[in-house]
């Protein structure tokens, strides 16, 4: 019989824009939880001289660069918003890239679990099959629009365009695992998280088993 090492156990958190999810994983982070971002990785995948940047060149043209031969974002936010069909090419090239780049840091990782945060698992929950839990940091939308319209120093008219423009609170809570509920101060977060990471440092070392194959 061969003993393999069991595959990373993995608990991604995700919620709609200013429901405190940074609040949460900044809290993971201090009990010793590597937390590793999807917008981050965003980034690295399409730095200047990746194979992910020369893929989006290819697609929509050298236009898109700056004077330093980095991807020119606003620029580039503003080609999809105004051509919807572009947004589609655009995640053809990026998340199957920010999946592997998630993938990695997560393989390399030493704690006993690691920690993903997904704005948009939601939408792409199938394409994460290697994820234990999902954490769904919850909001009441008065409240999300309220802290959006602060945080940000935009209109109401527009935080609620971008929320709306997210996928639904039904729909998150539908993937979710667990569920902390954000809804009242900051600190309130401190007992939940620690509680949570006792139960997820369980149920990894659960886990941890080597599995027969």
């Amino acid at each position: 019989m061969t003993v393999a090492p069991a595959s990373p156990w993995v608990v991604a958190v995700t919620g709609g824009i200013a429901s405190g999810k940074s609040a949460v994983t900044s809290r993971f982070h201090a009990l010793g939880v590597p937390v590793h971002d999807a917008d981050l990785a965003s980034r690295a995948v399409v730095a200047a001289g990746s194979p992910g940047l020369a893929d989006i060149v290819a697609q929509f043209g050298a236009d898109l660069l700056d004077a330093h031969g980095e991807l020119d974002r606003p620029r580039m936010r503003a080609r999809i918003f105004s051509e919807p069909a572009a947004r589609h090419q655009l995640e053809a090239i990026l998340h199957p890239r920010i999946r592997q780049w998630l993938l990695e840091q997560v393989a390399a990782r030493h704690q006993p679990y690691a920690m993903l945060a997904i704005p948009l698992l939601t939408e792409h929950r199938a394409a994460y099959p290697w994820i234990s839990r999902v954490l769904v940091v919850d909001v009441d939308p008065a409240l999300q629009q309220q802290r959006l319209v602060q945080r940000d120093g935009i209109s109401e008219d527009l935080a609620t365009r971008m929320i709306t423009s997210q996928s639904s609170r039904t729909a998150r809570l539908a993937i979710a695992d667990d569920v902390i509920d954000n809804n009242g101060p900051e600190a309130a977060l401190d007992a939940t998280v620690a509680q949570l990471h006792r139960s997820y440092l369980d149920e990894a070392a659960a886990h941890a088993g080597p599995r027969p194959i």
